[in-house]
């Protein structure tokens, strides 16, 4: 899976940000030293999220950086889109593309294909107010159930 730290790490400072309850703006350094991430690396990651809309920035003695919208009006799948962070699940680069190796598309390229496309579509449908809620009500997928209710949802 193709998940590097700028989503995890984007999605760590929001769900911080949201926390805090959005109202006041919250230093990047307050931000930096709860979830353990530089200063300058979430500079560079707030740049893009205020570009996308997600934040807003506050200057002066009060400056840092509040949520542009409510948290539960904020998915987890467009913070990571806004620091250019997809799911990818191939190693094919590109949509266009139809070769994974040698020319030809991979045995396994539909497999890992309709797997990204879940995790997107999880991730569509998880909010940062989720998130520090600890997604209250999340239910295994129908597919997971009928998995497990027909033993398959042992050790591999």
């Amino acid at each position: 899976m193709e998940l590097n730290t700028r989503g995890r790490y984007a999605v760590m400072a929001m769900a911080d940000l949201a926390r805090q309850g959005g109202e006041t703006a919250v230093p990047l350094s307050q931000i930096s030293e709860r979830q353990r991430i530089t200063v300058a690396y979430l500079e560079q990651l707030f740049q893009q999220l205020r570009r996308a809309g997600l934040v807003e920035s506050a200057r002066g003695r009060a400056g840092g950086y509040r949520l542009g919208r409510p948290a539960h009006e904020i998915s987890v799948a467009e913070v990571m889109a806004a620091v250019d962070e997809g799911v990818r699940m191939t190693r094919c680069m590109g949509l266009e593309s139809e070769t994974c190796m040698a020319g030809e598309r991979c045995l396994t390229h539909n497999l890992w294909e309709a797997l990204g496309a879940e995790i997107a579509s999880f991730l569509e449908g998880i909010s940062l107010a989720d998130v520090i809620n600890g997604l209250p009500g999340r239910q295994p997928a129908a597919s997971q159930a009928a998995w497990a209710n027909a033993g398959g949802g042992g050790r591999v």
